[in-house]
């Protein structure tokens, strides 16, 4: 034994000191109740002592009879790299570590595990299986009937009565005993002191979360040195980050972990952290370690163009385009190479509810046409959704006529432009008639395309509202055309003056328009503003007709009162601190449920079916208004259903619906 450390030339090049650590084995990726081994802190490799002392260089094994397996390990170029080969043991079917057998001819790995105690021919475990267990002597694909639940390749253990089959290591493992972690480790990342095992709440006078990852420690089980107030959770103890690494594509020099509580600004993302950055001391370079591989070019919710990677935003004032907070210039982050303003946040962009996780460094930009129509004349489209005849723009006429709905919000044809068929009565608000094709949306990180065809009904997952007209979708996630036509920046009427954001919120948030709590809301990010908005608010239409007036309702955003308003559609008592519709003279004061109902969305005279029953959309502007078969009043919704088939047919809500189906349930 060498006085500077042990040389063990089978398994690694360097020397490698006495190390009693906690961690799994690099050698077999598995953890040892008696955990003494051998580390090198050039490479920031640890091996078991059994695994290293007991080690030969050529095995002959029954389970591979025909070739002698030799012992294999990774390079220290592979794993400063983190480029480690994803290698299975054939025989126990789990992830083998830097060092295994392997035969190169016939492609066949074996862990060190394994090789040492290789399973049984028969083995007998009542408690996890009634019959005896016979080892399979060929390769077979199986799903395993232990708790694991997996399809495995491999050598199984096989019940001859039952034909069940198990992973070796299930059958191996099933009752052993809960790995028993020593008092106390020396750690490679605390060579100082030993750390001490510990159990419950961390001290009061440390910050209650690991040194490395900055993970709360949660753990029933951690490790501490109160003399360096140093804690590690047993995550990072058992699976600490490298040393060291290389990676050409986040800096052009190796990186060197300082696992210390220091406050620095990451050169990658811009964003502040707070402990264990990884630093090139050559370039005053300092990185989170989360932040290594981050895409060069990708596509997110927030923007219609791809953003690529940029190691310098060079723009002063820099906004981040997600989170809407001042970007560090001097730092890395993604930019768009068509729109020279738009900036993000390295961490941001690539957000799981942001970023799909596709790497399009090397895919070619796929050029679509997105133009919803085609001009025919400055007053004449051919919309892509009624392609068989031509749409004339109508400025000014058949103003708030109730009939006349478009064909993609269902809303009435108010008084807005829109564009009508020259040929039938298919109509679309001009707005509506430029929706684009495909878009991206803040609320679903795959693009979404505007879906035309006839649908039975869905589920809009922004506004939570029931539709059946034109929608933009992408497998599950379907949200209606105003819905799925929002954009940052939001401008509403209700909030002139500042822009509205899609922030995701921690929890469910209160709207400014209707007190309702919701999670997808669009929020004012100026300071001290507070002001919220949820989907189903933000698209009220500002001005509606209905019978009970002449004259066009105006959306109106509740005001300071201090006598009582009243809803002269149902005759009870309106919030003036809420949202209402009111008339020209603002005479009344109309809740907007009463004014839109729960069936705004749905196309009148059409058929839908809800919990496997037919109705009818109807129109409830009859003199006489029905009576709804569940709450038995007369229904106030400007549309209503109309169940089919029965002589007492109507509802006036969703919630009368899911009342009156759980009453006839329950008899």
């Amino acid at each position: 034994m060498d006085s500077d450390g042990v040389s063990v030339p089978l398994i690694h090049e360097h020397l490698m000191m006495p190390c009693n650590d906690l961690r799994r084995g690099d050698c077999c990726e598995r953890l040892e109740a008696i955990s003494d081994g051998y580390y090198c802190t050039t490479c920031d490799f640890f091996v078991h002592k059994k695994c290293g002392d007991e080690a030969s260089e050529c095995i002959e094994n029954p389970f591979h009879s025909n070739h002698p397996l030799r012992l294999g390990f990774l390079s220290r170029l592979q794993r400063q790299h983190w480029l480690k080969v994803v290698r299975s043991c054939d025989l126990c079917g789990k992830n083998i570590g830097d060092l295994f057998y392997r035969c190169e001819i016939c492609d066949f790995d074996m862990d060190l595990h394994c090789a040492k105690y290789p399973p049984l021919e028969v083995i007998d475990i009542p408690e996890m299986h009634s019959h005896k267990l016979n080892l399979l002597k060929d390769r077979v694909e199986f799903d395993c009937d232990a708790k694991c639940g997996k399809i495995g390749y491999g050598f199984p253990y096989e019940c001859h009565e039952c034909d069940s089959k198990f992973h070796v290591d299930c059958v191996r493992y099933s009752s052993s005993e809960e790995v028993k972690h020593p008092l106390e480790v020396n750690h490679s990342y605390h060579s100082l002191h030993p750390l001490k095992l510990l159990m419950g709440q961390p001290p009061d006078y440390s910050d209650g979360k690991c040194r490395l990852c900055g993970r709360k420690i949660d753990d029933k089980l951690f490790y501490h040195c109160s003399s360096c107030n140093f804690t590690l959770d047993m995550r990072c103890v058992l699976n600490p980050p490298p040393k060291s690494v290389l990676d050409l594509k986040t800096h052009d020099h190796q990186l060197t972990l300082l696992p210390r509580l220091i406050f620095f600004t990451c050169n990658a993302c811009g964003l502040n952290g707070d402990r264990s950055p990884y630093a090139c001391f050559q370039c005053d370079f300092l990185i989170h370690k989360d932040c290594f591989g981050l895409p060069r070019l990708i596509n997110i919710n927030r923007h219609d163009h791809r953003i690529s990677r940029t190691s310098l935003i060079g723009i002063v004032n820099s906004v981040c385009g997600v989170c809407r907070q001042k970007v560090d210039w001097t730092c890395g982050g993604y930019s768009c190479q068509r729109c020279s303003t738009y900036i993000a946040h390295s961490k941001c962009a690539t957000r799981e509810d942001v970023w799909n996780g596709k790497e399009l460094e090397g895919v070619p930009e796929e050029i679509e046409d997105i133009e919803p129509y085609v001009v025919i004349d400055d007053n004449t489209i051919q919309h892509f959704s009624h392609k068989e005849h031509y749409m004339r723009l109508n400025v000014n006429g058949l103003m708030c006529e109730v009939n006349k709905r478009c064909n993609a919000c269902n809303h009435p044809i108010s008084p807005q432009s829109f564009y009508g068929c020259m040929d039938c009565d298919f109509i679309l608000h001009q707005n509506c008639a430029g929706f684009p094709r495909r878009k991206w949306h803040v609320l679903h990180n795959e693009r979404l395309a505007l879906v035309t065809s006839e649908v039975n009904i869905f589920g809009c997952s922004a506004c939570h509202k029931i539709f059946n007209g034109f929608r933009y979708e992408h497998e599950d996630t379907k949200l209606d055309v105003l819905c799925g036509s929002f954009s940052e920046p939001f401008i509403h009427p209700s909030h002139p003056h500042h822009p509205l954001y899609c922030i995701s919120p921690e929890d469910d948030e209160v709207c400014s328009g209707c007190n309702e709590r919701s999670y997808h809301v669009l929020r004012c990010i100026e300071d001290n503003c507070g002001f919220i908005l949820d989907f189903g608010c933000a698209t009220f239409p500002q001005v509606v007709k209905h019978r009970i007036e002449d004259q066009p309702l105006s959306l109106c955003y509740g005001e300071k009162a201090s006598g009582k308003y009243w809803c002269d559609i149902c005759e009870k008592e309106t919030n003036p601190n809420t949202w209402f519709y009111t008339c020209k003279d603002h005479r009344a004061s109309l809740h907007t449920w009463c004014v839109l109902g729960d069936f705004m969305g749905l196309i009148p005279k059409s058929t839908i079916e809800l919990w496997n029953i037919s109705y009818e959309v109807v129109l409830n502007n009859s003199i006489s208004r029905p009576i709804c078969r569940h709450c038995k009043s007369h229904c106030i919704p400007p549309i209503i259903l109309k169940k089919i088939g029965t002589s007492d047919p109507y509802f006036c809500s969703l919630d009368c619906i899911e009342s009156f189906k759980r009453l006839w349930r329950a008899k």
